[in-house]
């Protein structure tokens, strides 16, 4: 489970990340990442009623993306906030391809700065 530290909830927050955020994207999901203040990194996730209207589908992906960020951000060192908006083919794959692309957007986002 992320930590409610790392977790991105209120709706300013949101609309800052989508107004001024840079974006990448990957082959599940894009990310909207911009800088924050604090001395950590906050995550929002969003699965709107486009990839299933079931929200049982919706939430199992919430929270495979939810397991997958958080393994990430053992590795990774950041003061971002960043909020993962899933794509359709998100619902076609599992856990290990949405694991491994969550990896690889990290990768660009901090540009392989691992913690030592």
């Amino acid at each position: 489970m992320l930590s409610p530290q790392n977790r991105l909830k209120k709706k300013k927050d949101f609309e800052k990340v989508f107004k001024q955020g840079d974006s990448i994207k990957g082959n599940l999901f894009f990310l909207k990442k911009i800088n924050n203040q604090k001395d950590y990194t906050r995550v929002g996730f969003i699965v709107s009623k486009k990839i299933s209207n079931r929200a049982v589908v919706r939430n199992k992906i919430k929270r495979q993306l939810r397991e997958a960020t958080r393994e990430e951000l053992k590795n990774y060192d950041g003061k971002n906030d960043l909020i993962i908006v899933a794509l359709s083919p998100i619902k076609r794959v599992g856990y290990k391809e949405i694991k491994k692309d969550i990896s690889l957007v990290f990768r660009k986002i901090y540009n392989s700065k691992i913690k030592q």
